[in-house]
């Protein structure tokens, strides 16, 4: 569903609301709240805000079924009722991609987010934020770093002890963690204790989680080309220092998408990812066990979002999003997939591929003569045993081809 042509005026008005109900809305959003017809809203903000004149519509499951109700009455004063600040992961975000934002006034009121840090003297500048409504506890991970402050809105009452079992898990377990409950209304109530010593009994479905992160971790570099034992493989693993290479050469920025091809561990797909929280990546890997392999190391590192596709390219990229890079890390000599891969690619699209056989190198070579781009050739030496004593043992070279489509 897209957006409509625009009007001449606005007609549909969003109103944020706290646990203070009506109580805490300012004149303007009264206002507005009175002058609409009929008010849609989750039965506990319509609750809140009664009783009212106007026909009322609490919303269906799922959520978007009420959108062309909603459109169908284009012109007439409607109001949707949104909890706290809707643009702050709230429904603002899906109805401005229905209505242009000139035929819509919103009222916003303070987030959770807002209310926490009021309430532990926390500057939010300073603070993660991730939701977990409805998205993966594994999220969080990413923000597990020592000294990091995180707020986290809360599934339902059954999050803070989920988070406080994963901070034990992955040796946070000193951290301290706030259970922030109804903020704002009358049944707010605000507690404190260590995630390993979690005993708070009934939590209200309506929390905000935040986490004074502490403990020794190990907490996950914010650098490229994170340790190969991070990743569970067999072997088939873009290496840590080729990785960080590949990563550069790749110029990831926010909200772009990436194809990763002949993923093997996932290592590329899920450090892109990592990179920025609205980057998107899907893994392309012909081997079931691997694909599965590949889905168990986003999940363990934080990016449980990452797309994974099992099946062998190029025929498993038929369906799939047009990518703005491409990153091909096995299988460049399977005929039509390099070829496959530049004609997906937007002006401006990136592709970096890299070939340690001959018959890999060999495609390369003909891409760079014909395309032009970038070739080069790294090789990496590590320190091994040599009986009691050490010396260099070289890895494989990798030739790395990157272009751009101009």
């Amino acid at each position: 569903m897209s957006a409509e042509p625009l009007s001449s005026t606005p007609w549909l008005s969003i109103v944020g609301i706290g646990e203070d109900g009506r109580a805490g809305l300012t004149a303007t959003a009264a206002a507005a709240l009175d002058a609409a017809r009929v008010v849609y809203g989750g039965r506990r903000h319509l609750a809140l805000v009664g009783p009212l004149d106007a026909e009322t519509r609490p919303w269906p499951s799922p959520i978007h079924d009420a959108y062309a109700d909603i459109l169908a009455r284009r012109g007439e004063p409607t109001c949707i009722l949104a909890t706290g600040d809707p643009f702050h992961y709230g429904i603002g975000a899906e109805i401005v991609r229905l209505v242009p934002p000139a035929e819509i006034r919103t009222f916003p009121s303070p987030s959770a987010f807002s209310l926490a840090c009021a309430r532990l003297g926390w500057p939010l500048a300073e603070c993660g934020l991730v939701t977990l409504h409805g998205r993966a506890l594994a999220r969080i991970v990413p923000h597990l770093q020592p000294g990091a402050r995180l707020l986290a809105l809360s599934w339902d009452g059954s999050t803070p002890s989920a988070i406080a079992a994963l901070l034990c898990a992955r040796g946070f377990g000193v951290s301290t963690l706030t259970v922030l409950e109804a903020m704002g209304g009358p049944r707010e109530q605000v507690r404190s204790c260590r995630a390993d010593a979690l005993d708070l009994g009934a939590v209200d479905p309506l929390n905000t989680v935040a986490i004074a992160v502490a403990g020794p971790g190990p907490a996950l570099p914010l650098t490229p080309g994170l340790d190969d034992a991070l990743f569970e493989n067999d072997g088939q693993l873009t290496k840590s220092e080729i990785r960080a290479l590949t990563l550069a050469a790749l110029r990831p920025h926010p909200g772009r998408y990436l194809w990763d091809i002949g993923a093997g561990a996932g290592s590329v797909g899920i450090e892109w990812m990592l990179r920025h929280p609205s980057m998107h990546a899907t893994a392309v890997e012909a081997r079931p066990d691997r694909a599965e392999r590949v889905r168990r190391n986003a999940e363990a590192l934080g990016v449980p979002d990452l797309t994974v596709v099992t099946g062998a390219a190029p025929e498993a990229l038929a369906g799939l999003p047009a990518p703005d890079a491409v990153f091909i890390g096995g299988g460049v000599s399977e005929p039509g997939l390099l070829a496959a891969a530049l004609a997906a690619l937007p002006t401006g699209g990136r592709c970096v591929a890299n070939a340690v056989t001959l018959q890999g190198e060999a495609v390369l070579l003909t891409a760079f003569s014909e395309h032009g781009g970038s070739l080069r050739r790294f090789s990496v030496e590590r320190a091994s045993p040599v009986g009691g004593l050490h010396g260099w043992r070289p890895a494989m070279p990798v030739t790395q081809w990157a272009w751009t489509r101009s």
